[in-house]
């Protein structure tokens, strides 16, 4: 006998999660409607691997000379870097690249799948999360950045979100590039810089200006106050530059307040483009109730060079502990020209979207627009006899079933038939089907509707009157047993409807 001291703890590493059979479906259903959407406007299906070599991936995520802060990374036996990759767009510009003579410019792909971050776990904050992804790679005019602002705001309305519910906010890079330069943070040197504050700027939602502002200067504690949770690092600009960030960063703001911002050739090129952008999208029929320019929208990865935007829920949505929350972003994107170029020495113009699958799932289901009910538990057939012959006659009647197009299984443990409803039971089983040794020689078997079963037995409380009514169970003849079950199944789902 094993000793129960040696036994290994079973536990889930921190930051990662188990999915049950209603988040899976959850999410292909969801998953489907987005898939339709993107094969309407003509993208193409397309995968890559989890695992990259780590320099393929880039360097775009913090303390860039150690492989494994940001990614999870190791060594092969060369003793190259290996990484999974923490999203979907640097391995689909390896591919680009690797495949460029051989693919259609411009080239119009989505695909989906696991991402991981080896970062410090929280609530809502899990190291591998799925995404779903568009992107159109080798079109350098920003007509393809308000295609995918547009593309995003029709998946929303046929995922059901209805306007006034969502909205996709467009921003230039090129607008806080400029404003970054103009305040002397231009250049390889100020590179870690402009990163805080990209990052600091992402928070603004979360922070608010004065959050963001210490994020921009000295630094900020998690807590709020000196000495709570975590130190984060400030980029280390003074009032003045600090006050130019959040002037041209202003959510709805039109133009920045200081004069050397506004001369500044980078920034001017932004805002034209965004104002190119609004015109391709108002021509196109979509509204400020879907589509507004927001210039406190920024992306928190490197790789950004021109327009960027974000998918935002604005309805107030009941999280999964049944608290009022305001979702926020569920996707985001941008145009990221240098991706592509960095294999090739050449400009290639690229931008993408990607979708936060499970984070926008959540909302969906919390939402009520995204219904699995329409999924039914199997027919089970009990086991009353385990002798060959028993078995398979069981056995015949699962085929039968699956024949017809039913879910159906044979209960395969060892219990008896108490037990196996109960398992029945368990499993949500509409109907389950017992044949012994009389029903047997009788050429009959009993068919029980587990759910009008259980209703039922809510209303009946004195034995005999149970025994007397056995409750929503018939007797049919063994060739009946497909066309009960299907009248039995047609009428559960007429009282589900009602």
């Amino acid at each position: 006998m094993a000793d129960k001291s040696e036994k290994t703890k079973a536990r889930l590493p921190r930051g990662f999660a188990d999915r049950s059979a209603e988040d899976i479906r959850a999410v292909e259903k969801m998953m489907a409607t987005i898939r339709s959407v993107y094969e309407l406007y003509g993208f193409e299906p397309v995968d890559q691997p989890m695992i990259e070599y780590t320099d393929a991936l880039g360097k775009f995520l913090p303390d860039q000379d150690r492989p494994n802060e940001g990614v999870f990374s190791f060594q092969d036996d060369d003793d190259q870097w290996l990484s999974l990759r923490y999203d979907l767009t640097a391995p689909t510009a390896r591919f680009v690249a690797e495949n460029f003579d051989k693919l259609p410019k411009p080239y119009r792909s989505y695909r989906s799948g696991w991402v991981f971050r080896n970062e410090k776990p929280g609530p809502g904050r899990f190291r591998q999360f799925m995404q779903f992804d568009a992107d159109t790679i080798g079109t350098p005019g920003v007509a393809a950045d308000a295609e995918m602002a547009m593309m995003m705001a029709d998946v929303m309305e046929a995922l059901g979100i209805k306007r006034g519910d969502y909205v996709i906010r467009v921003n230039n890079r090129k607008v806080l590039d400029g404003v970054l330069e103009a305040i002397g943070l231009g250049g390889e040197d100020n590179a870690g810089r402009r990163l805080t504050v990209l990052r600091a700027i992402d928070k603004l939602d979360k922070l608010g200006p004065e959050g963001v502002r210490l994020l921009l200067g000295p630094g900020r504690w998690d807590g709020g106050k000196e000495g709570e949770g975590d130190f984060a690092k400030g980029a280390g600009l003074n009032d003045t530059q600090a006050e130019a960030v959040l002037l041209a960063t202003a959510r709805n703001g039109q133009a920045a307040q200081d004069a050397s911002v506004n001369a500044n050739a980078v920034y001017q090129e932004g805002v034209g483009e965004l104002a190119t952008i609004e015109a391709l999208v108002r021509a196109a029929g979509y509204g400020e109730d879907r589509i507004v320019m927001d210039r406190s929208v920024v992306r928190g990865l490197e790789y950004y060079t021109g327009p960027v935007f974000e998918a935002e829920l604005l309805a107030e949505i009941p999280n999964d502990e049944g608290q009022i929350v305001r979702f926020g972003s569920v996707g985001g994107g941008g145009r990221y020209d240098g991706l592509v170029s960095r294999f090739r020495g050449e400009p290639v113009p690229a931008t993408g979207f990607s979708i936060g699958v499970s984070r926008l799932m959540t909302a969906l289901k919390n939402l009520g627009k995204i219904d699995t009910s329409d999924v039914i538990a199997p027919v089970v057939v009990l086991v009353m006899d385990k002798d060959t012959e028993s078995l398979g006659r069981y056995q015949k009647m699962v085929a039968d079933l699956r024949a017809a197009g039913i879910r159906s299984e044979m209960y395969l443990g060892g219990a008896g038939m108490k037990a196996q409803l109960k398992y029945a039971d368990r499993r949500g089983s509409p109907v389950a089907i017992i044949q012994g040794g009389d029903e047997r020689a009788k050429g009959e078997l009993q068919i029980k509707d587990l759910i009008e079963g259980s209703r039922l037995s809510a209303e009946i409380t004195d034995n005999a009157e149970w025994r007397a009514a056995r409750p929503a169970q018939v007797t049919v003849a063994e060739g009946e047993l497909v066309a009960e079950v299907k009248k039995i199944l047609a009428a559960q789902a007429e009282e589900r409807a009602k």
